[in-house]
């Protein structure tokens, strides 16, 4: 299986647990990530200029991925989303915790 086949086959089972309404990550612990059309994974390391979170998305598993890259300091946060959802991810950083949970409104 390749890389992107795990990726996705991995992404699949995770998001078969359950929804998160809030959960909290730990450093390199990967989240599953759903946007409807789009799913992947998220997770972030700790350096020293905040927290590198890594999200990497694309459309099935044809599709091509992309990779966004944020870095977090305290109180900030990234809210991901698509065009056809009104909804979407927030990943934020409160303290030393970075939290998943879903964005009220993604498009403003």
């Amino acid at each position: 299986m390749s890389i992107r086949g795990t990726i996705f086959t991995t992404a699949f089972a995770l998001a078969t647990l359950g929804a998160a309404h809030a959960e909290s990550l730990r450093p390199i612990q990967a989240k599953s990530i759903d946007l409807g059309d789009l799913s992947g994974v998220a997770y972030y390391t700790v350096e020293r200029d905040g927290f590198r979170v890594v999200t990497t998305l694309a459309q099935g598993e044809a599709g091509t991925p992309i990779r966004v890259v944020s870095v977090l300091a305290h109180g900030q946060h990234v809210v991901l989303s698509t065009a056809s959802r009104t909804s979407g991810l927030e990943i934020s950083r409160q303290g030393d915790r970075v939290v998943v949970s879903n964005a009220s409104s993604a498009v403003d």
